[in-house]
């Protein structure tokens, strides 16, 4: 089922997680969904707070990005990944920027740096634990999603003269004026269907 993307605003944004006791078919169904939203909104990550859920819960598929791990000589794990309770074992002290952007912040897009490389610990869909080393633009995207999960937003890593200038068109997204082409969840109005043409 697709459900609706919390926009910057909703409380659930900032709120800690909580970990996963353990499997159950909601969560494989909460999975499921995570999955379908994401591919819905044509994104490459979704966390649970962006559902308006509090579990400790992101996925990922960076399939839209092949081109840049075959230049990059990097191989692609299977996609769609899950990560359950993840948690952040070890950090590169070499940091890279790209630019991102956020589902629940549409049409925003600004540079980041983050740390080049990280080591995570996390169950898969199937509750089976993992130690695994990213790299490159996967491990930019596991640090944006797992930043989520943490209550940061992207824009948090920008400096505060960047977000002076973006203010207005944040506080607009949080009153949910957007022009988002997927289901959005603004914090005073609800759900807000995409307009068609």
């Amino acid at each position: 089922m697709i459900l609706p993307v919390y926009l910057l605003g909703n409380n659930v944004l900032r709120e800690q997680t909580q970990d996963l006791d353990g499997n159950s078919d909601e969560i494989q169904r909460l999975i499921d969904d995570m999955i379908e939203t994401m591919h819905a909104a044509q994104g490459i990550g979704l966390a649970a707070p962006q559902i308006g859920r509090n579990e400790r819960i992101f996925v990922v598929d960076v399939s839209p990005m092949e081109n840049e791990f075959q230049e990059a000589d990097i191989s692609m794990p299977p996609q769609p990944m899950v990560f359950i309770n993840a948690q952040i074992v070890d950090e590169s002290e070499d940091e890279s920027e790209y630019e991102e952007g956020c589902l629940s912040i549409p049409d925003i897009h600004e540079v980041v740096v983050r740390p080049e490389s990280l080591t995570m610990r996390y169950l898969d869909r199937d509750f089976q634990p993992h130690e695994h080393t990213f790299d490159g633009v996967l491990a930019r995207v596991i640090q944006h999603e797992y930043d989520h999960v943490e209550g940061v937003l992207f824009i948090d890593h920008l400096t505060a003269f960047k977000r002076r200038l973006l203010k207005r068109r944040l506080e607009e997204i949080k009153d949910g004026q957007t022009a988002a082409e997927y289901i959005v969840h603004a914090r005073d109005k609800g759900p807000i269907h995409p307009t068609s043409d």
